[in-house]
């Protein structure tokens, strides 16, 4: 019962950090791109704060390496969409 109490709240976790990295960018680039207010760009910069903060929330030892195979799958799209 435990672990599942732990797989439910590291995966809420990710779809919490998911949101805050998308959100984030997102009113950050309604702010340069689009022209809305300064403060959509401040509030984009806190979200993506929090989103640097969240991984830290995980509860597991072994997230480090999960957090760094999330790190190479995003590295990889990159390449894959700027190619």
């Amino acid at each position: 019962m435990k672990e599942l109490v732990i797989i439910t709240y590291s995966i809420l976790l990710f779809i919490l950090a998911g949101i805050a990295e998308i959100g984030g960018g997102y009113l950050i680039w309604l702010w340069l791109r689009v022209g809305h207010p300064y403060w959509y760009g401040v509030i984009g910069a806190f979200i993506l704060v929090l989103y640097g903060v969240i991984p830290t929330l995980q509860k597991f030892p072994s997230f480090g390496r999960v957090y760094a195979a999330y790190g190479g799958v995003f590295i990889i799209l990159a390449f894959l969409r700027g190619w």
